[in-house]
């Protein structure tokens, strides 16, 4: 079983805060997510502390057992000056030197975060320069029309995020897609809704970024459970 708990946050710099508790599983998939995250995790009595970067596909990914984790996943537009976001696609970085109580960011020394104290550990990177925090890309990426050039858009947000306002779009939706699927929406209308041109497009995408059929995911009886997916507001 993997039991996991997620909430929203004020900080404009958090998309979302997880955490989450496996027992008797081996495996999950991996859904495609267009943020990067930080993700702490403890197995026999061991702890770990990475950066994992926006993923483009679904993927199998191996689950500790008998382990917790918690992550905090950055809003569009986050990004970390020392470590650009394109070397962090589908990719993770664990962080040296992590302890019971700290772990190693950017070379320095900082005290590990919980789900109850994210929003006071991100101001505090904030505060220090390792988080910076582009709104354009924000909006950008929310459908908005930044007072800026189309290619400086593209810079921006390729700057922050890693990836093209394209494949963001590509990846949101399908996450949607999934969503409404599992709560029993039919597939012709999530078509409809998210402006799919048919359904086998809806079938490419759910694949590619999902992992699951639109059948698998109206059943929910998936062998393996999935990855974090949340409703937004957009």
């Amino acid at each position: 079983m993997l039991e996991t708990e997620d909430r929203p946050s004020g900080s404009p710099y958090i998309a979302r805060v997880w955490r989450s508790r496996s027992s008797c599983v081996e495996h999950m998939t991996s859904v495609a997510t267009s943020n990067w995250e930080l993700v702490v995790w403890t197995q026999r009595g061991l702890v770990h502390a990475a950066v994992r970067g926006p993923e483009t596909a679904a993927s199998a990914a191996d689950v500790p057992d008998e382990s917790e984790s918690f992550g905090i996943s950055f809003s569009h537009g986050t990004s970390m000056p020392h470590l650009p976001m394109a070397r962090l696609v589908d990719r993770q970085l664990e962080c040296p030197h992590v302890t019971g109580r700290a772990f190693v960011l950017r070379g320095e020394e900082w005290s590990l975060p919980d789900f109850e104290n994210a929003e006071e550990f991100v101001a505090r990177l904030a505060r220090e320069g390792v988080l910076v925090r582009d709104p354009l890309v924000e909006e950008a990426v929310k459908g908005g029309t930044p007072r800026v050039g189309a290619r400086s858009v593209q810079r921006r947000v390729a700057a922050a995020t890693g990836l093209t306002q394209g494949a963001i779009r590509q990846i949101e939706r399908a996450r949607q897609a999934a969503i409404l699927l599992g709560e029993g929406i039919a597939p012709l209308d999530v078509t409809h809704r998210l402006d799919y041109y048919d359904q086998p497009h809806l079938a490419r995408s759910l694949t590619r970024f999902v992992g699951r059929t639109a059948t698998q995911l109206r059943r929910e009886d998936a062998a393996e459970p999935l990855s974090l997916l949340y409703k937004t507001g957009t």
